[in-house]
Formats: structure tokens, sequence, C-alpha cells
């Protein structure tokens, strides 16, 4: 069952990114791709290329990472996984806030917010209006960022999410500094 073992691959390279240890991710997420590649697992394929992006931006390589997620958007557009597309584009907003440009960011983000709504992911949604709102403050678009977490802020708040207390709390710092732009 190669396809079970590349996940069970994949997920194991989660659990060490999420306990802190990326490197050792990457070997997992590496030995994903490759089953993946051999058995024609797009789907698969498309996830392990997004996790060695993830992993590569955890470790602080915001350039690698693009080069990843942007492979990984490739084959969700090909094989039409709009989740994998969503997802793709939001990381690649991250990546490119990360080396300093919001612009690019948010036209990424915006692009990810069709997928969301078309798709019916929320937290999505939400994750793409909250990392905009921090890009167009970055640019000093503080009305901008101020609608976008306000929006952010509700559908965290409907779907129970605990990035509302920081976004409540960002939004109230926003609004006692006053307009930025």
């Amino acid at each position: 069952d190669w396809r079970g073992e590349g996940s069970a691959l994949g997920n194991l390279g989660t659990a060490h990114l999420a306990l802190g240890d990326a490197h050792k991710a990457i070997e997992f997420f590496e030995q994903h791709l490759i089953i993946a590649r051999e058995i024609g697992d797009r789907k698969g394929e498309g996830a392990a290329l997004g996790n060695l992006g993830i992993a590569r931006f955890n470790l602080g390589d915001a350039r690698k990472a693009i080069n990843f997620y942007e492979q990984a958007l490739a084959v969700g557009r090909e094989i039409g996984d709009r989740r994998g597309e969503g997802n793709s584009l939001g990381n690649l907003g991250n990546a490119h806030a990360a080396l300093g440009d919001a612009r690019k960011a948010i036209e990424l983000y915006e692009q990810g917010l069709v997928i969301d709504r078309e798709i019916g992911d929320l937290r999505g949604e939400a994750t793409d209006l909250w990392n905009a709102a921090l890009a167009h403050d970055s640019l000093t678009h503080r009305p901008e960022a101020i609608a976008r977490a306000t929006a952010a802020l509700a559908i965290f708040e409907a779907v129970e999410d605990p990035n509302a207390a920081k976004v409540r709390t960002k939004l109230a710092d926003w609004r006692d500094v006053g307009p930025s732009s």
C-alpha cells in the first residue's frame, strides 16, 4: 500500500514539524514526495510539496518555501484540487509577506479568498482575511486592515477559532491608535 505508506510518512513529517523539528519533518516529507511521484499520486505530491514549503518557511527560508509552494500550486491547479490551491496561495502570501512584499502577499491572499468562498472554507477565508489585514497594515493602509480584520474576526468567532482572541486584541490596538493612512 504505497499510498498509505506515503500518507503515513507525511503524517510523521507533520508530527515532527508540530514538535518543532523542521529538519526531521523535511526527511519524512521528501520520502512522501518520492513515493507520491513514483505511484502517480498527484494529490499526495501536492501535499508533500506544500509541507516541504511549510517546513522551509519555518526554518526561515522563505525563498525556498516559495519554490515548493509554487510547485504545490501548479499540482493543485492541474488536478482541480481547489482546497490545495487555496492553501498554496495563502502560504505563498505568507512567504512574500515575510520577504517584505506586502503588495504581492495581498494579491495572493485575495486569490485565496475567492477559492475559500467558492468551496466554503470558513477558516481559510478568515485566515486569508487576517493575513491580508496584516499586510495592509504594513503598508500603512489602516482602514483596509481594520475592514479585513473585522471580517476575519466575525468568522473566527462564528467557528469558535482560538485566533479570534489575537484578532480582537490587534483590532483594539489599531482602533485606539487611529488610522495610519
